[in-house]
């Protein structure tokens, strides 16, 4: 299958990240990506941008460097009800909005906490992502969140920065072919991700498509094959909040 599409990584601005956006986008057109989603850690995560940084986005140039580019944010799940650290303005202007839970923004809680955080970010109409839902740290109900993210048309990430042995995440392997198992079940999309914080990341899939492999997951639900395939698939979300 050809990946066309990497829409989770970060630049200098989320302030643990290495390369500028000019960079990151020359890396992906390297890469022979068609399309670059710059996802920065929202203002919660510590030295990352402000507030500021994500109402001013509107200036940056959406093709770079001979690929699009869609800029957004990697947002902060920060307690147990879902709520999420940026306002709903500056979220509809961004054009892409992951939701992902990191301890040092919100305590590991019981599986029952973690998988309520979680469903109410799923249930947020703004959030397109659950980005990497893997981590052991927080403990998930993969079931229903998998069902959620079927009614919401909401995207279940596969991270393939979770799977590097190199990590911090926790039991993501197995915790992730629970997930894939139940989201074939469902028929829900499934996106691949690098999470990339240094160009030499963009569009890696190098411990994540393995694992599609062996567990044969099926090529039509990962949206990375088709760049309209993806867009299609988050529009969709909107279209439902928007059109009641």
């Amino acid at each position: 299958m050809e990946y066309l599409l990497d829409v989770h990584t970060h630049t200098i601005a989320s302030g643990h990240a290495y390369n500028t956006i000019m960079e990151m986008a020359q890396a992906a057109h390297d890469m022979g990506l068609k399309l670059l989603g710059i996802t920065e850690h929202a203002p919660m995560m510590p030295g990352s941008c402000g507030n500021i940084y994500f109402h001013n986005l509107h200036v940056v140039p959406h093709h770079l460097c001979g690929i699009e580019v869609m800029f957004g944010a990697e947002l902060n799940i920060l307690d147990y009800d879902g709520h999420v650290d940026l306002d709903a303005i500056a979220m509809k202007r961004l054009d892409l909005r992951i939701a992902s839970l990191h301890s040092v923004c919100i305590n590991p809680g019981t599986r029952k906490e973690n998988t309520r955080a979680v469903l109410g970010a799923i249930h947020n109409p703004l959030v397109d992502i659950i980005g990497h839902p893997d981590d052991g740290l927080f403990p998930l109900d993969y079931e229903a969140v998998v069902e959620a993210a079927k009614e919401t048309d909401t995207l279940l990430e596969l991270n393939n920065n979770s799977l590097n042995p190199a990590g911090a995440r926790k039991h993501t392997r197995e915790n992730l072919i629970r997930m894939l198992e139940l989201c074939r079940s469902y028929e829900l999309p499934v996106i691949i991700n690098s999470d990339a914080h240094v160009f030499s990341d963009i569009g890696r899939r190098d411990f994540a498509e393995p694992l599609i492999w062996e567990i044969g997951f099926p090529e039509d639900l990962i949206v990375n094959r088709s760049v309209e395939v993806f867009k299609e698939f988050i529009g969709r979300k909107y279209q439902k909040n928007h059109l009641k």
